[in-house]
């Protein structure tokens, strides 16, 4: 009867499954994934259609010859590129592109020619020797197109002064929040510092009564207490990204503000499971406030009822000072892989979904937000009030570690974080087990630059 639950089973009994065999999941990504799924659209391929090994990959895996069999969004790009030169003249070049996960096809003659990829998943392919670095073909670009990006998505994507992939979305996270609710509690316009958010929140908090909250922070999530150690200038790493940093005092203050969110009962500790139906909720009034990212534009507009659309409204997160408050470089990119015998093909495809008509094309397909700044002045998303937050916002962007290891480092971050939260070890206790585990999981790192090797 509700979706919703259906969804929200599905997705915690995964994420369980997978914890427990030692990977990291994205519960936000996932649940995005799931909520637009519709039966049908994923057609079934053998096995030996793509090459790969595993019985349903994405539906591109096979060398698509013809833009129908690409995604949403890449499938329309692809036919306007491929419009000059049908494949029926015989003078076609056939490109695989994937837009699924790269890892789990492996390196080597099962990479696709182009594939998109996470931009904190770049610097493991990169050890992997599976992408092909761009710097020379980027030679013929003017500067303007380069510094046409978003300097802090753009840095994600290079890598010891070499640029290996170019962004095709962006992501960050800032505050979805409800505009009534917070102007009841006597703010009218979203703060600009923590001690000020703090403030409406306590004011949210009691006039919402011990049945409500002020913020939802899922627990099993790792960004925001990353976001909160990089706002009060930690590290997370030291000694060339060879051990966890995470128990000097930066970090450690960071940590304690971000438990405090839930000790003082103003964020329920709870994980993304364990919200049935967050859009429900928000309506509701059960919290006013929510970390996110910018697909939730579009699931807002769609799954909030009627009479609360006029009410909610985004905002760019808060800072300790005066300053502005800085937020996570997500996204993902788009990269050549480094075996393929289609390069020049496969960088033209590349180059002409960089460009920002395209980059704009994208957005009105699929609500992605463009990597390329010019393409924001498209009517789309310039009169998309929703979106002028997360202009503001990717304007101030801190990149994680560019490591190999960084993926299973936020698993443990997460899983240490939600301990804390939980009372199952204090802070102190969490802190020095998480600078273990990251210690152990760095140890190969420490043993190739030991020995002159670049990891």
């Amino acid at each position: 009867r509700d979706p919703a639950i259906v969804r929200g089973l599905i997705v915690g009994s995964i994420k369980r499954a997978m914890a427990e065999e030692g990977h990291r999941t994205s519960t936000t990504v996932s649940t995005a994934a799931l909520g637009h799924f519709r039966p049908g659209s994923l057609p079934l391929r053998p096995a030996s259609a793509g090459g790969s090994g595993y019985s349903n990959p994405s539906p591109f895996a096979g060398r698509p010859t013809t833009a129908s069999e690409w995604p949403v969004g890449l499938g329309e790009a692809a036919r306007e590129f491929l419009a000059p030169d049908p494949p029926s003249s015989g003078s076609h070049t056939p490109l695989e592109l994937d837009t699924g996960p790269p890892s789990a096809r492996g390196a080597g003659d099962a990479m696709p020619d182009v594939f998109q990829l996470g931009n904190t998943w770049i610097p493991e392919f990169v050890a992997l020797r599976a992408i092909e670095p761009l710097d020379a073909r980027l030679k013929a670009w003017p500067e303007a197109a380069l510094n046409d990006y978003f300097p802090g998505i753009l840095a994600t994507n290079r890598l010891d002064g070499r640029t290996y992939a170019l962004p095709w979305y962006v992501d960050t996270r800032l505050f979805f929040y409800r505009t009534d609710l917070l102007a009841a509690a006597g703010f009218a316009e979203p703060p600009t510092t923590w001690a000020d958010w703090l403030r409406a929140m306590n004011a949210l908090k009691g006039a919402a009564g011990s049945e409500r909250y002020a913020i939802l922070l899922p627990i099993n999530e790792w960004q925001l207490p990353v976001i909160l150690a990089l706002q009060r200038g930690a590290t997370l790493l030291r000694d060339h990204d060879q051990y966890g940093n995470f128990q000097e005092p930066s970090f450690r203050e960071a940590f304690a503000f971000y438990l405090s969110l839930f000790t003082q009962g103003l964020a329920p500790p709870v994980s993304n499971a364990q919200m049935a139906n967050l859009y429900q909720e928000f309506a509701n009034g059960k919290f006013a406030i929510y970390v996110s990212g910018p697909w939730n534009i579009g699931e807002f507009g769609r799954r909030l009822p009627a009479a609360v659309q006029p009410h909610w409204d985004t905002a760019p997160l808060p800072a300790f000072a005066s300053a502005a408050g800085v937020s996570l470089a997500g996204g993902a990119s788009l990269a050549l892989s480094r075996t393929s015998s289609r390069q020049e093909a496969a960088w033209a495809l590349l180059a002409f979904l960089a460009e920002p008509a395209q980059q704009a094309r994208f957005y009105q397909l699929t609500g992605d937000l463009p990597a390329r700044q010019s393409a924001w002045r498209d009517p789309a998303l310039a009169g998309n009030r929703h979106a002028q937050a997360f202009w503001r916002q990717l304007q101030n962007l801190r990149a994680t570690p560019p490591i190999p290891e960084w993926e299973r480092i936020a698993n443990r971050i997460a899983y240490y974080a939600e301990l804390a939260v939980r009372q199952d070890l204090s802070p102190d206790d969490a802190l020095a087990a998480l600078d273990r585990d990251v210690d152990r999981i760095l140890e190969k790192r420490r043993w190739l630059l030991s020995r002159g090797v670049t990891p």
